[in-house]
């Protein structure tokens, strides 16, 4: 019977998936597990027609659950049991797993962002603190492998609401600041209705300037001597950077089509900075 969290990693078709996969078994087996749990932890509130008073307590569920994990009294939930013993393997940090439960939490809690401040509160709940978990199984010599991943957290999170904008607003949500669709005259009712115009055109393009700094704030960020390790972290980064571009050369006409770089991509890019890595470093 194949592994539970290998088996929601591969089944995601994830950028992660095609990342990870060429990691050692040991460090691969714990990033399957850490996606699995964030991944389960989206989809408490991401999937079904449950009312949100449900999904609140589903969440408080949850958390309690992974509180007798790591207490050592066991979890009736397999998959965090497991998640603990890499936990504990790795010395991951304990403030990142229930800031991502926080930050799930925030979808059920509002469903607009009146400043980008607010936005990239968010942005860091539910995507820095995954790859402050991750760069412990990676490994690192230098403290400022953190500030490499809040930076890219929040430039890949930035880059999945560009593509997500048109899906997002089906879920009643927006992510884009209020305060930006008010700058560039773009309306709410506009999105509804998905009008494509050049007023979106430039609110989307000043949101990816955005998302453009913190990818060079993670570049900037990470030390030549971790490059190496991080071998998995930057495929992914280069996976994003290419969604990016590829909405930047679309013009951001994300609400008739969907924009997305193919599994084939994703294994050729994941492949060629897994060599690279192995050539410059042995």
């Amino acid at each position: 019977m194949q592994d539970e969290s290998k088996l929601i990693a591969k089944e995601s078709k994830s950028s992660f998936y095609y990342a990870f996969t060429l990691l050692d078994k040991p460090k691969r087996e714990a990033m399957n597990t850490v996606y699995a749990f964030c991944r389960k932890t989206d989809d408490i509130v991401d999937l079904g027609n449950e009312p949100d008073d449900l999904k609140y307590e589903k969440l408080r569920r949850w958390r309690i659950e992974l509180e007798k994990a790591l207490r050592g009294s066991g979890s009736d939930i397999q998959l965090l049991n497991k998640l603990v013993t890499y936990i504990k393997q790795f010395n991951i940090p304990l403030d990142p797993f229930f800031e991502l439960i926080a930050g799930v939490e925030m979808d059920l809690q509002r469903k607009r962002f009146p400043t980008f401040d607010d936005l990239s509160q968010y942005c860091y709940l539910v995507a820095s603190t995954v790859g402050l978990m991750c760069i412990e199984i990676f490994g690192y010599k230098h403290s400022s492998a953190k500030d490499y991943a809040v930076n890219l957290g929040l430039a890949m999170q930035l880059t999945n609401i560009l593509r997500d904008v048109g899906k997002d607003y089906e879920s009643g949500r927006i992510y884009l600041p209020q305060n930006d669709m008010q700058s560039f005259s773009y309306t709410e009712a506009e999105l509804k209705n998905k009008i494509y115009n050049e007023h979106f055109v430039n609110l989307m393009s000043y949101q990816a300037e955005r998302a453009k700094v913190y990818f060079q704030n993670a570049n900037d960020a990470l030390n030549y001597e971790d490059k190496h390790s991080m071998f998995a972290a930057r495929a992914m980064q280069h996976i994003y950077y290419r969604l990016l571009k590829r909405l930047e050369a679309e013009n951001y006409d994300v609400l008739s089509k969907r924009i997305k770089v193919g599994k084939f991509e994703k294994v050729a890019i994941s492949l060629g900075v897994w060599a690279k890595y192995r050539l410059v470093y042995g």
